[in-house]
């Protein structure tokens, strides 16, 4: 089965087994989710075992070199189907010979979409079933139309967090996380949208006071994107004037530009001991 959809008559999900991504959010029958155009062509990719990149797209791990490359491999990857019905759904991804050439370390990563009367949950939880510790990022990268509806101006759209967001930002640069901060765009709550906010790549919020986001315009529907476990948040669309917004929820981010150490020391990791798991956690409300 390639792919599953959910629906419940107001709101329909469609997740596809590669990459366990989610390609279609509806609301009584037209599309939220950005399509996958020819400007980005994925619709919110799941970002494991990295976020972001690494300094020059290697792994290090005890005298050990590995290749890895931007956001990790699970968003190109087929997951098994656990579980379906018509409201929620299971998949899973487990390590194997493919992922050990790329990341050596043993772990299971399941998502559960439960979609109910006001929204989708999505919960990720990562196992570690090795007798060494995981050293692991996770992050969701859900792309959202922009603007929400024809003939609403993509500048009438906004981010209204829940609490004021005072803390510089952070940005990449070759796609590494730069040294220094940055005041932040962000007004108290509201983040005015304008192409030229991503003329230097993402926003990055790498300790957001809020845990929740809710992205709209007049004469739009609201999407509030609210997240558990997850502690930063990118804020990202192409500057060419692709049609998209992302809202992205992470644990992790980039390396630092100076960083070139032991993958296990690089600075945003979760770490399980063997054994244990971590569920985090985002859900995706329309009203």
């Amino acid at each position: 089965m390639d792919r599953h959809t959910l629906s419940n008559g107001r709101l329909g999900a469609a997740i596809k087994a590669d990459g366990a991504e989610l390609c279609s959010l509806t609301l009584d029958g037209r599309e939220l989710l950005w399509q996958a155009g020819p400007e980005w062509p994925r619709h919110a990719p799941v970002l494991f075992p990295i976020v972001g990149r690494l300094k020059e797209d290697t792994l290090r791990h005890q005298g050990r070199t590995f290749r890895m490359t931007q956001h990790g491999f699970a968003r190109d990857r087929r997951f098994a189907w656990e579980e379906h019905t018509p409201t929620l759904c299971r998949l899973s991804l487990s390590d194997d010979a493919q992922t050990r050439a790329l990341y050596p370390f043993a772990f299971r990563l399941e998502l559960i979409f439960e979609l109910d009367a006001d929204g989708l949950t999505i919960r990720h939880r990562i196992t570690n079933p090795g007798d060494e510790a995981l050293p692991a990022s996770l992050g969701v990268h859900p792309a959202f139309l922009w603007p929400l509806r024809d003939g609403v101006p993509k500048e009438a759209h906004e981010l209204l967090f829940e609490t004021d967001e005072p803390a510089p930002i952070r940005r990449v640069e070759n796609g590494l996380l730069s040294p220094q901060p940055e005041p932040t765009p962000v007004e108290g709550r509201r983040l005015p949208l304008s192409e030229g906010l991503f003329t230097r790549d993402a926003v990055i919020l790498d300790r957001p006071a809020s845990r929740s986001v809710r992205y709209g315009a007049p004469g739009t529907p609201a999407i509030t994107v609210s997240w558990e476990g997850f502690r930063e948040l990118g804020i990202w669309s192409k500057p060419s004037g692709a049609p998209f917004l992302c809202i992205e929820p992470w644990h992790g981010h980039a390396s630092p530009a100076d960083f070139d150490g032991e993958f296990a020391d690089k600075p945003g990791l979760l770490h399980l001991a063997p054994g244990a798991m971590r569920e985090l956690s985002y859900r995706i409300a329309v009203g």
